[in-house]
């Protein structure tokens, strides 16, 4: 064969194959068979289900902002931090293999996305307490999408999207704009100044700003993996695209990017896009561009209010590609962008030529600020907003903004229907007349004509359950977010005494644990310390005792009697106190600590404190007693050197608040103005405040604080200064009768004008113990004893807190004080029907449980339920304390403070059911002075608080507080909540007991 003949029949099948070829090229642009016969095989068997348990056939989204927002990003963290809370997976999405295959592969899980989604918060009657949507306004349909936004979005950014033939056409890819973007990149490799379009369908720019690293095209490799990811999308309903098409100008249109807004947040979407930036109705335009569609002739006024809308509309669709510089500026670019298009648009019959004119002269004025937030309701959301807290807590996500926009839906304990009555009842209680109507005027009440107003009312209520203490309802009546139930540390008054009894009954459980099972011999052997009154009783009840079981050793205690006199001054706290009662006339009796609790004797409480407090100092395994007898106790040494440091620490807290703000000149004239002129304690002030003073500085000093010119000589002046600074700082202090750490302080202050408390404090560690050298010689023994008791008293009421705190007291430090039985540490509502929950369980702590599950992601390959598990109940107190305690709470309204209950909450049978609590009033004043007298009175607030039981299933606390300046005018007590619950509670129980919650009960 000739060489022609092979170059001919060579170049022939060439061209044979390269027309076939074309050919291929050209039938698959027109038709997509071969693009939706791979994806289709691509993605089938890429499903998701969701069953019992944890899975292992699950993988999250690495990145991405739609994933981030929705939470489906950081699931991870969140399962890992509810474990520790008892969280458990109780179901979980199973993706498939090839599911999981596609993400591994670098894919974006293809699944049907949501284009709205955020927190739901439920009540146990799955009602939604609350309900945010990201976006707020969308479309749920294609059909409701007027058709002129649908034609306009086409011809912005993607024409042929929704094209009929063919069917099976591929909507990551319009191969018009790809072919011209490929060619563009490849003229920039010659010419780098060349600009290049992205060729992007709105498929890939959804994949792109929901799921690529920060929602950008960051190389090649990222835009292939959009195509990809929208092509197996795109194909995973079979190999007609129309629907799925259609359904991808809906998310383009409910969740496109338009910027941020202060007040809002990030903008997604149209529907919020014209809101936001325009300030339009949704619906309003949506019905204006339906209209128009529909093709009647408008009125010239409807043709300028649908043009106005259409040009809005049409600029966000036009700001997306540059969403910041459109919107964030004044709008004028945006404004000539936009006309440009409307006539690009008149001219390929997109719109008609009466709205482009209609159109064009109008103004884009962008809103300048989002109109003020309406001001919610505090009272109504007071409860959703504590458990959006308490959520917000359990996922360790501070921001209630990122919160809100997590996929996420949790069932909480909360009984919408009775916590919305509540809250309105405390509510209402702001007019005398609904005050009137709940009985609220009378002895101990309100007084007659009193305004109501400045009242705050709490009232916080649990269900005993299966699976932990539900709460049912939390609600104040404060119009603010500030929660009292939970925020503030309140003056609860005799409701400490609670506390105090289950101290007390504690101490007779432990004496108990160890002595009872001793014989005759060995009890008649013990020998408490006579300091310790409690121990002293112990021994002589085990000895005398038939009965040796705890349940009547506990009520023996309780029949303990105490003096009721108040006329006894009490060396407690490093102070000598006087207290009072409320029932005067029971002062001079001896009262059980029994009555002394039904009806609240302060007096009796005082002393039974007293009692626990030596016990902890001197019973037990405590050495107190030795340690204060032995002055060669080398552990004296080391606890008067804490008394050294605890002590002078204080007076320079003290003195640091008077002198902080002042400078140097001020300081020392102010310090100076309590000292008694005299040539010995000005030199002693002087050489403390100012080491390096002359005799110069002396005599100048002198000359000024004693009134006249100082007639002294240089060697009196040397003399001065020899004697006076060489003194020690305790002696300086002593000459100039004014505290040594005061003088040292201002000299300090001088020397570095900007110290802060903790500098003053680290640096005066060895002056603080200077200034005490002469407490720890040994004929001081008396006054070291003093300063001893006070340091044993602590650590024994560090104990007491420390039982305090195992029991819910929610406080760091507990006020060294016998007043603490009668409220002077402060408590909260909250904390108190922890404690109620503990004694209505037996002594049992049960899980507080808020959240019943945590839902994230319904209907996606992350769903996850969590639900609380493993969170199990323990045994703080004994269940005979418990029982004695519970059963003292009985009689306070049997017989006691909260007399007016006894009888008036029934079931559901008309049964009565038992109530029990304890009341408590506080008063909290400034301007006592020792001694029990009183200097002028500031009157800060008034509470009066019933915690309580109801029968098996329910407790809680209701409080009533008024604070400054309106506490002066108010002398209500605990009868107050008592006759608030009197009144709601018969409201509340057919609420609580109607069917729907998860019932209560063991």
């Amino acid at each position: 064969m000739t060489r022609f003949k092979k170059v001919f029949w060579i170049g022939t099948g060439l061209a044979v194959l390269g027309a076939l070829g074309a050919f291929l090229v050209v039938n698959e642009l027109k038709t997509s068979r071969l693009q939706s016969a791979l994806w289709r095989d691509f993605s089938a068997g890429a499903t998701f289900s969701v069953d019992s348990g944890p899975s292992n056939a699950i993988r999250f989204p690495q990145t991405g902002p739609y994933d981030e927002r929705m939470g489906y990003h950081d699931l991870p963290r969140f399962i890992e931090q509810l474990g520790p809370h008892g969280f458990t997976i109780t179901r979980q999405a199973r993706m498939s293999p090839r599911l999981i295959e596609l993400q591994e592969h670098g894919l974006f899980t293809p699944y049907r996305e949501k284009n709205q989604a955020g927190l739901t918060v439920r009540d146990c009657r799955n009602t939604a307490l609350l309900h945010t949507r990201v976006p707020q306004r969308a479309y749920e349909r294609f059909e409701e999408v007027p058709p002129l936004l649908v034609s306009s979005l086409l011809f912005v950014e993607d024409r042929h999207l929704l094209d009929a033939e063919p069917p099976q056409r591929n909507p990551a890819l319009d191969p018009e704009r790809f072919a011209k973007a490929a060619l563009e990149h490849g003229l920039r490799v010659f010419s780098p100044s060349q600009s290049a379009t992205g060729g992007s369908t709105l498929a890939t720019q959804i994949e792109k700003y929901r799921h690529s690293p920060h929602g950008r095209t960051g190389s090649v490799r990222e835009k292939l993996r959009q195509m990809a990811s929208a092509s197996v999308r795109a194909y995973q309903d079979g190999d007609d695209t129309l629907a799925r098409r259609r359904q991808i100008v809906v998310d383009y249109l409910d969740t496109v990017p338009l910027a941020a807004r202060p007040g809002m947040g990030e903008v997604h979407g149209m529907g919020d896009g014209l809101w936001a930036w325009y300030g339009r109705d949704f619906r309003e335009v949506n019905r204006l561009l339906a209209d128009q569609a529909e093709g009647a002739a408008p009125t010239p006024d409807a043709l300028r209010r649908q043009a106005q809308a259409f040009k809005q509309a049409l600029s966000l669709m036009i700001a997306q590609r540059r969403p910041s510089q459109h919107l964030l500026g004044d709008g004028a670019s945006l404004g000539r962008l936009t006309n440009s298009y409307l006539r690009l648009m008149a001219e390929a019959g997109v719109i008609s030529p009466t709205l482009r004119d209609a159109a064009l002269p109008l103004p884009l004025h962008l809103r300048p600020e989002l109109p003020p937030t309406a001001r919610p309701d505090f009272v109504q959301r007071k409860a959703t907003s504590a458990l959006r807290t308490h959520i917000s807590t359990l996922l360790d996500v501070p921001r209630a903004y990122d919160l809100e926009r997590l996929d996420l839906e949790a069932e909480t304990s909360l009984d919408g229907e009775a916590q919305a009555l509540a809250a309105q009842v405390l509510a209402g209680l702001r007019t005398p007349a609904a005050a009137k109507a709940a009985g609220l005027y009378g002895p101990h009440l309100l007084d007659s004509g009193a305004d109501p107003s400045p009242l705050v009312y709490s009232f916080t209520l649990f269900e005993r359950g299966p699976q932990g203490s539900l709460l049912r309802v939390q609600a104040d009546s404060i119009d603010q977010p500030f929660d009292v139930n939970q925020g503030a540390r309140l003056d609860l008054g005799s409701t400490a005494k609670l506390r105090t009894l289950v101290s007390y009954l504690e101490l007779v459980a432990e004496l108990h644990g160890r002595w009872a099972g001793l014989g005759t011999a060995q009890l008649t052997a013990l020998a408490p310390s006579p300091r310790d009154p409690l121990g002293v009783w112990a021994r002589q009840h085990l000895l005398r005792a038939k009965d040796k079981r705890l349940a009547p050793m506990l009520e023996a205690a309780m029949d303990r009697k105490y003096s009721a006199n108040p006329g006894e001054a009490f060396f407690t706290g490093g102070g000598l106190h006087q207290f009072e009662n409320f029932e005067r006339s029971r002062n001079n009796e001896f009262i059980t600590v029994r009555e002394g609790f039904k009806h609240s004797i302060n007096l009796v409480f005082i002393r039974l404190m007293r009692d626990v407090v030596r016990h902890r100092m001197f019973g037990g395994e405590s050495d107190a007693e030795q340690l204060l007898k032995d002055p060669a106790d080398p552990r004296r040494r080391e606890l008067l050197v804490r008394f050294a440091d605890r002590e002078g620490s204080a007076f320079l807290m003290r003195f640091y608040r008077k002198y902080q703000r002042l400078p140097a000149a001020d300081a020392q004239a102010l310090l100076l103005r309590g000292v008694r002129p005299s040539a010995p304690r000005l030199a002693s002030v002087l050489f403390t405040v100012e080491p390096e003073a002359d005799e110069a500085r002396l005599e100048e000093l002198l000359t000024q604080k004693l009134g006249r010119a100082y007639d002294s000589s240089p060697r009196e002046l040397r003399a001065l200064r020899t004697t006076y600074a060489n003194l020690s700082l305790a002696d300086r202090g002593y000459v100039a009768r004014v505290h040594p750490l005061e003088l040292w302080l201002v000299g300090y202050l001088q020397k570095h004008p900007g110290a802060t408390l903790t500098d003053v404090l680290n640096a005066s560690t060895s002056e603080r113990q200077e200034v005490y050298a002469w407490l720890f010689k040994t004929r001081h023994k008396s006054a070291q004893d003093t300063r001893l008791r006070e340091l044993i008293e602590i650590d024994a009421f560090a104990q007491i807190h420390r039982s305090w705190q195992r029991l819910g007291y929610p406080f760091e430090s507990l006020t060294p004080s016998y007043a603490s039985a009668i409220g002077a540490s402060g408590d909260r509502p909250a904390a108190l029907a922890e404690l109620m929950g503990i004694i209505a369980s037996d002594g049992m702590r049960q899980p507080v449980q808020r959240v019943g599950s945590l839902h994230f992601a319904r209907d996606t390959p992350y769903e996850t339920r969590l639900e609380p598990r493993n969170a199990s109940a323990e045994q703080v107190l004994p269940a005979e304390v418990a029982a004695t305690v519970r059963q003292a709470l009985v009689q306070v309204v049997q017989d006691g403070t909260a007399r007016r209950l006894k009888g008036v909450l029934v079931d559901a049978n008309g049964r009565a059911l038992e109530v029990g609590g304890k009341t408590g009033t506080g008063d909290h004043r400034y301007g006592h002075t020792g001694g029990g007298r009183k200097s002028a009175e500031r009157k800060i607030s008034r509470s009066a608080t019933f915690a309580f039981t109801i029968g098996d299933r329910y407790f809680g606390t209701i409080m009533a507080y008024v604070h400054e300046p309106h506490a002066a005018r108010y002398k209500f007590t605990s009868a107050l909540p008592t006759q608030l619950l009197k009144s709601l509670g018969p409201q509340l129980l057919p609420v609580l007991e109607r069917s729907g919650c998860g019932g209560g009960g063991d």
